[in-house]
């Protein structure tokens, strides 16, 4: 029962109360605080839209947008050796908005099935903060600029990081001609320890966006990996990534009514090195 393990170990003080945390930033205070809860709660994706643009949250590239949301994700991908990788989570998860400047982000462990002499078995948690630095929506400049500061917790013995690892990134973005966008985002991995076995990385990413109708978007990124120390010191990875969203909302929908988005994307190398290919990631999100 590895997934029981992983809850007893001392980390779980901390990772447990972070969603509370951030509920309790974000509830309501004063008189008629409980009536008034559920309507708060759900207009928070509302309110943002007035404060900055109403893109899709990339496949791949950190999202530099605020929302409140659920993840539910799969991956498919093959290793050089072209044995089979399927990943259940994908290192997703969810979050909540928390005074407008801030998201709260949890991604519980995903599970990895490696179909091959690896040992299958759940991933690390790690959980991570968003502060939105500024933005227009689509009447103020459709734009937004955003610092993120996730961290890695090292919770999975087989199928995860060696230490914890903190995982700064920028990430922003501009629309143009009214159904365009283009994001990017810098960041990297900096473990706690071991460096000179686990090495550290700066990841880049670029996209675009199209709205093509009402429901869908297209998009296409490019997600560049730099390694440094480790046994892949001084190499580059990187993939092309397209993708596509689907929106499906209720006929009554209103701002404060929850929706779905479904997501597809396929990261493709291009580079002579990459530790996998083919990456299919699959998607099902919930905004509340």
């Amino acid at each position: 029962m590895p997934a029981l393990i992983y809850w007893q170990r001392p980390v779980k003080r901390f990772l447990f109360p972070l969603p509370i945390l951030a509920l309790s930033l974000c509830w309501p205070h004063g008189a008629g605080a409980q009536q008034s809860f559920k309507q708060r709660f759900f207009s928070h994706n509302a309110a943002m839209t007035a404060l900055q643009p109403s893109w899709p949250t990339p496949v791949v590239e950190a999202e530099p947008r605020l929302t409140q949301y659920y993840r539910f994700a799969f991956s498919n991908e093959f290793t050089p050796a072209r044995t089979q990788t399927v990943n259940y989570g994908n290192g997703r998860g969810g979050g909540i908005v928390a005074f407008n400047r801030f998201e709260f982000d949890y991604f519980p462990p995903n599970y990895i099935q490696h179909n091959s002499s690896a040992t299958d078995g759940f991933g690390d948690t790690t959980a991570l903060v968003k502060f939105r630095i500024a933005s227009g929506n689509a009447e103020h400049g459709n734009y937004i600029a955003t610092a993120i500061l996730g961290h890695t917790f090292a919770s999975s013995p087989h199928n995860g990081a060696l230490t914890d690892v903190w995982n700064p990134t920028l990430a922003g973005g501009i629309g143009f001609l009214r159904h365009f966008d283009v994001e990017s985002s810098l960041g990297g991995s900096l473990p706690t320890g071991k460096i000179a076995t686990q090495g550290r990385t700066i990841a880049w990413n670029a996209l675009v966006h199209d709205r093509v109708t009402a429901h869908g978007w297209l998009e296409i990124e490019n997600n560049a990996t730099y390694y440094f120390a480790g046994s892949h010191d001084g190499k580059i990875q990187n993939f092309i990534t397209p993708a596509g969203y689907y929106v499906l909302k209720r006929k009554d929908w209103t701002p404060t009514h929850p929706y779905l988005v479904f997501a597809e994307g396929m990261q493709i190398a291009t580079s002579g090195f990459h530790t996998y290919n083919h990456n299919l990631i699959s998607e099902m999100r919930i905004l509340f």
